[in-house]
């Protein structure tokens, strides 16, 4: 089964992003192995049983100390008999573990143990094992007081409060589609570093700017990908725009960029047609109707509910769309529909970031 992936914790954070790269990327839906499937080594043989890769998500990284260190530890255990009553071995298991393993504490010292135990037993079948050793990971869509310091600040700010910073300190930061990316076998940046404080700092900043409609500064890769993060907290939403009319018309400020860049343009669309159906990995994008009727719809990768809005030339407001939500537009109105898009980056056909995914 070539290109096959079997991936654990993949109702996770983690495992969440490594199925939406997979699916950007264009690789087999993986088969996703649940806690039952890992109690049982004779079931967990038969979902693992000749794939490419095995990607190792599930872990334990809060609670009582005894059960973080037990816990990754066990779920090693566990695959490590499932990959030894294969009949076909996997050819290659990646593991997701940490820069803290074997630093002294619970979680570093279960997930070193867990590693040791899965180089042994890939060691013994002949596959290839990637110990792929993670920095802070952040992201959209992470829980707060749980994933990372950034999904809690991003929390706290999208139900109107200011972050606080009990202790500053300096984090190594990848984005978990890098991380996805490197379990994948993929080539992915290195890490970023900020202190705890800076990151509040920006990300209020994002917070404050955004509630006005205002696209913030994002000069750099990491920006865009903290402001994606932070806008995964709210809910999808069309804005309306104020509208400034006298005898001679009206004008509506669509897109207002601090630090400038990015890319506007404007389609026409004739009744019954809509545009469309993908989605984007990092992309920031507006949509604003100009005139005519449209309704919008979107919807998260890899989730059911979809989210839809109906829209007016006559009443302009925005609707930014979320990273990792598949997106369309339909001219629902008699005449023909005029909508203005604007992107954060100019378009590369090379390296579009837009990936077909109906709503």
């Amino acid at each position: 089964m070539p290109g096959t992936l079997a991936l654990t914790g993949a109702g996770g954070f983690l495992g969440w992003h490594v199925r939406v790269l997979a699916r950007a990327l264009g690789r087999p839906a993986p088969v996703l192995i649940g806690r039952d499937d890992m109690a049982s080594p004779e079931r967990l043989a038969g979902l693992m049983n000749g794939v490419d890769r095995v990607v190792h998500v599930a872990g334990i990284n809060r609670g009582e100390p005894a059960d973080v260190a037990d816990g990754n530890v066990t779920l090693a255990r566990q695959l490590c008999a499932g990959l030894r009553a294969c009949t076909t071995p996997p050819k290659r298991v990646a593991f997701a573990n940490s820069v803290q393993a074997g630093n002294g504490t619970p979680y570093g010292d279960g997930k070193a143990a867990a590693a040791v135990l899965l180089a042994e037993t890939t060691r013994w079948f002949g596959s290839q094992f990637d110990d792929v050793l993670l920095p802070n990971l952040f992201g959209e869509h992470g829980r707060p007081n749980y994933n990372s310091v950034i999904a809690t600040f991003c929390r706290v700010l999208a139900d109107g409060g200011r972050p606080r910073v009990d202790a500053d300190r300096e984090l190594d930061l990848l984005h978990a589609t890098d991380a996805a990316a490197l379990l994948l076998g993929e080539d992915a940046p290195g890490t970023t570093r900020r202190s705890v404080r800076q990151l509040a700092e920006q990300l209020a900043d994002f917070a404050d700017t955004y509630r006005r409609g205002e696209i913030p500064a994002l000069p750099d890769r990491f920006d865009v990908r903290l402001f994606n993060t932070y806008r995964s907290h709210l809910v999808p939403a069309a804005v309306p725009l104020p509208r400034h009319a006298d005898q001679r018309g009206a004008l509506v400020e669509a897109v207002k960029v601090h630090g400038g860049g990015g890319q506007t343009f404007c389609s026409s669309t004739v009744p019954g047609v809509t545009r469309g159906q993908h989605f984007h990995l990092a992309k920031v994008e507006r949509f604003v109707v100009v005139s005519g009727e449209a309704e919008i719809r979107m919807r998260r990768v890899l989730h059911d509910d979809v989210v839809t809005f109906r829209v007016t030339g006559g009443e302009p407001a925005l609707v930014d769309m979320p990273a990792m939500w598949a997106h369309n537009i339909t001219n629902v109105g008699a005449g023909e529909l005029t909508t203005l898009f604007w992107a954060n980056d100019l378009f590369d056909p090379a390296h579009p970031d837009t990936y077909p995914e109906a709503v």
